[in-house]
């Protein structure tokens, strides 16, 4: 992330350095997630979720998440190309990179039908980007760090020797390195509930769900390949189910049932792990 402007220019000019830049535009791309989610969980209360300005906040939130993802891969693209004997990468170590994954998806969630679970685990990424940025750049932006006097001996000359952080600034990092893990395991939680949710589709036969549940099976394959998270969610799902067929009162047909899918689950994983073949590189982390 590009540090914010000098603190000797005066603000307006601070203001337009900082928004000329493409993270600049990434910061307004999730800060938009952020207020059509909450315009169109309003809708959702209040039971009109299909009403003209539901379906507009609810499109507008996945084209800023398609726009705020193609700034990262567009970003990443252009620093492979301007590195002197980098190759860009193959089709699959390109669709390795969690920042395409999500781009995809928020794609494929845009053209589908409304899900409104499938917008929650965008919005909680967007809540931490937009208060890291703010953190980061936008109040330093606004209010430079303020220059304190040291009387060290390393700062001959009464020059100031440390800077004091804004208090706002401080919050925002506390808040993000407190709930950071819980919301990640959130968000792991979210995707795989929303799998279930394209099931439940699927078997219903809602048009175009059998696609949307290939896709989304890929996407949530992909992610338990990279995210530890995601992994742990799993873990404790599987271990929840276990404890619950364990009990006496479980029929064996049941018992019986759970291992053969628990079986078939580790042999689809274990055939559809692509490390083997994208040489074992794991996705950038998503931005």
């Amino acid at each position: 992330m590009a540090p914010p402007p000098p603190a000797s220019m005066p603000l307006g000019q601070r203001m337009m350095h900082l928004a000329q830049t493409l993270q600049f535009g990434w910061f307004v791309g999730h800060l938009t997630l952020l207020f059509c989610s909450l315009r169109y969980s309003l809708s959702y209360i209040f039971f009109k979720s299909y009403s003209r300005w539901a379906r507009f906040s609810y499109r507008t939130a996945f084209v800023a998440a398609a726009a705020t993802y193609g700034i990262v891969v567009y970003k990443a693209f252009r620093a492979r190309a301007r590195s002197s004997g980098r190759q860009q990468p193959g089709g699959l170590a390109l669709l390795g990179d969690e920042n395409v994954q999500y781009l995809l998806m928020a794609l494929v969630w845009l053209f589908s039908y409304q899900i409104p679970l499938a917008l929650l685990p965008f919005t909680v990424y967007s809540v931490f980007h937009v208060a890291t940025y703010t953190r980061a750049n936008l109040i330093p932006t606004i209010q430079p760090p303020q220059q304190t006097p040291s009387s060290s001996s390393a700062s001959p000359g009464g020059r100031s020797a440390t800077k004091s952080s804004s208090p706002l600034a401080d919050t925002i990092g506390r808040f993000v390195k407190e709930y950071y893990d819980a919301s990640m395991t959130l968000v792991a939680s979210l995707e795989i509930f929303l799998w279930f949710r394209v099931f439940f589709s699927a078997v219903i036969f809602t048009r175009g769900s059998w696609i949307l549940l290939a896709v989304y099976t890929v996407f949530v394959r992909a992610r338990y390949s990279q995210s530890s998270f995601v992994q742990g969610a799993v873990g404790q799902g599987v271990a929840r189910v276990d404890a619950l067929v364990a009990n006496q009162s479980t029929p064996p047909a049941a018992r019986q049932g759970w291992e053969t899918v628990k079986r078939l689950g580790r042999q689809a994983t274990d055939a559809t792990d692509l490390s083997r073949y994208a040489g074992g590189q794991g996705g950038k982390k998503a931005q």
